[in-house]
C-alpha cells in the first residue's frame, strides 16, 4: 500500500513517523506531498520517506491519501490534485470542518474518510473520531483504523456531525487541559511556590488523577466526592467553582468551539 501525506506539518510528521514506527508501512510506501522548499528539505533530512513538491509527481501513484493541510487551503489543494486522482484511491480528511461531501465532490471522489486527531497523537497517546463515505469497503475502513490506532485511540462514529463535536471535545480538549493547569500553576506561583515547584505539583495531580480515573469503575462526580470531605479545603474550592459558573463556562466553551467548526464547514 503506498501512502501519500498532503501536508508535512506536526500532523503529517506524526502520521508518517508512527506508521513506521509501528512497521505498519515503510519508508518504501510512504510519500510526503510539501510545497514549502524550506520544510520539505528538513522533511527529507528525516528519512521517512520520499518528499515531493507537486502533485504530479506522487499523487497517481497512491493508494492512500492523507490531506494534512490548513482547511483554509482547501481550495487551492482540490484544484491542483483534482487532474491527478482516480476513483479507487482511499483518501483521508484530517482538515477540521471540511465535510466529506465538500472533498468527494471537489475532487470527484467517492471513497472518503473524515478524521479528528488531536495533539497527543504525537506521542502515541492521541483520541482520534472518524467515520466514512458509503463507497468505502469495510476492508479499506480495518486498514486506515488500523493506521490510526498507531497515533493512540479511535472511535468510530455513523454520524458526520460527531466529527465536529469530536473536534470540540477531544480535537481542541487538549488545550482546556493546559489552560486549567495554567491558572493552576499560576495559583500556586501566587502562593510562594517556584516556577519548577508549581508545574511539579500540577502536572502530577492531573496525570494521577486520570490514572486513578482509568483503574476504576468510578464516575467523576464519585472521585470528586471521595476527595471532597465535608467542610474541608476541596469542598470550599468546588463552592468557589459553583459561584463562579466555571462548569456552565466549560460547556460554553466546548459548544463555542463547536459552532465554529461547523461555520468552517459552511465556507
Amino acid at each position: 500500500m503506498k501512502i501519500l501525506i498532503i501536508g508535512g506539518g506536526n500532523m503529517g510528521l506524526t502520521y508518517a513517523q508512527s506508521f513506521l514506527r509501528s512497521h505498519i508501512a515503510t519508508k518504501e510506501d510512504m510519500m510526503i506531498l510539501e510545497k514549502s522548499p524550506e520544510r520539505a528539505a528538513i522533511l527529507a533530512q528525516k528519512d521517512i520517506g520520499t518528499v515531493y513538491g507537486t502533485a504530479e509527481d506522487c499523487l497517481q501513484r497512491a493508494d492512500l491519501i492523507i490531506l494534512a493541510v490548513k482547511p483554509q487551503d482547501t481550495s487551492l489543494l482540490f484544484d491542483s490534485l483534482r487532474p491527478h486522482v482516480h476513483p479507487q484511491q482511499v483518501f483521508l480528511s484530517i482538515m477540521a470542518g471540511v465535510k466529506i461531501a465538500t472533498i468527494a465532490e471537489s475532487l470527484q471522489v467517492s471513497k472518503v474518510i473524515r478524521a479528528m486527531p488531536n495533539l497527543p497523537a504525537q506521542i502515541g497517546r492521541g483520541m482520534t473520531a472518524f467515520t466514512s463515505s458509503d463507497a468505502v469497503t469495510r476492508i479499506e475502513l480495518v486498514m486506515v483504523q488500523n493506521l490510526l490506532n498507531t497515533t493512540g485511540k479511535t472511535v468510530y462514529v455513523e454520524d458526520e456531525s460527531f466529527i465536529d463535536a469530536s473536534t470540540a471535545i477531544s480535537g481542541s480538549g487538549p488545550a482546556y487541559v493546559w489552560y486549567f493547569m495554567d491558572a493552576m500553576m499560576d495559583g500556586a506561583k501566587q502562593m510562594g511556590f517556584s516556577h519548577s515547584e508549581a508545574e511539579l505539583l500540577v502536572s502530577q495531580t492531573f496525570l494521577g488523577a486520570v490514572e486513578l480515573y482509568l483503574a476504576t469503575n468510578l464516575s467523576c462526580e464519585e472521585w470528586i466526592q471521595r476527595v471532597a470531605s465535608r467542610g474541608g479545603t476541596t469542598e470550599a474550592a468546588l463552592k468557589s467553582f459553583g459561584e463562579n459558573a466555571l462548569k456552565g463556562d466549560i460547556v460554553s466553551g466546548a459548544f463555542a468551539a463547536l459552532h465554529r467548526a461547523e461555520e468552517l464547514g459552511k465556507n
